[in-house]
């Protein structure tokens, strides 16, 4: 996995878990706290299901520039409750700060991508090659022909919500067919995108 400042497999990563449920409502979490801190360039978010015996949601990992200084800003800056982990500091109840350390584990070999290096290319309609050329996607496959070679010339219908997935450090977009002949990603929004001032 090679990270936006172009170092490779290095950087912490900070696990967050705020109580949210749902995808759309970790959507939600990542995309304000990320506007709270100001950040919006080099940043890796994604969302990791968790499930338990006692509790199950949606807690999410942050990939950012200056990690040290964005676990100390969260404490203050996340609901009561939260679990928050970096490296072996944890912070909040036990549980919460538990499914906040796996979650800032998984990546790059699990997670679904919310914010990640050049997302906001991908709106409206657009190439499979400005995906792969422009943003931090390295694979794209249409299920149900996962060995197709897809032409980098192929369209791909966003509707401003496209969600790869880390598959064994490969961000991977997966696609299906759309009408009039373009693709689409196979994650539809729910029923309108989160935040819809965001990509």
């Amino acid at each position: 996995m090679t990270h936006p400042d172009g170092t490779a497999g290095v950087r912490p990563v900070i696990g967050v878990d705020a109580g949210t449920v749902t995808l759309r409502e970790a959507d939600h979490l990542i995309h304000g706290l990320l506007d709270r801190l100001g950040l919006t360039e080099g940043v890796f978010a994604c969302t990791h299901l968790h499930r338990d015996d006692e509790r199950r949601g949606t807690a999410v990992s942050l990939e950012v520039p200056d990690p040290d200084a964005v676990f100390g800003a969260l404490r203050t800056a996340v609901p009561e409750g939260t679990g928050l982990a970096l490296g072996g500091r944890a912070h909040g109840p036990h549980a919460a700060a538990d499914s906040a350390r796996r979650a800032a584990a998984a990546p790059p070999a699990s997670g679904r991508a919310v914010v990640y290096p050049g997302v906001r290319h991908l709106t409206g309609t657009v190439t499979a090659g400005t995906v792969l050329d422009r943003t931090a996607v390295e694979h794209l496959v249409v299920l149900g022909a996962p060995a197709a070679e897809l032409p980098l010339d192929a369209r791909i219908l966003t509707q401003d919500h496209v969600r790869p997935e880390w598959h064994d450090g490969v961000l991977t977009l997966a696609l299906v067919p759309a009408a009039g002949g373009l693709l689409a990603p196979f994650e539809v929004p729910d029923p309108t995108p989160c935040c819809v001032d965001h990509p």
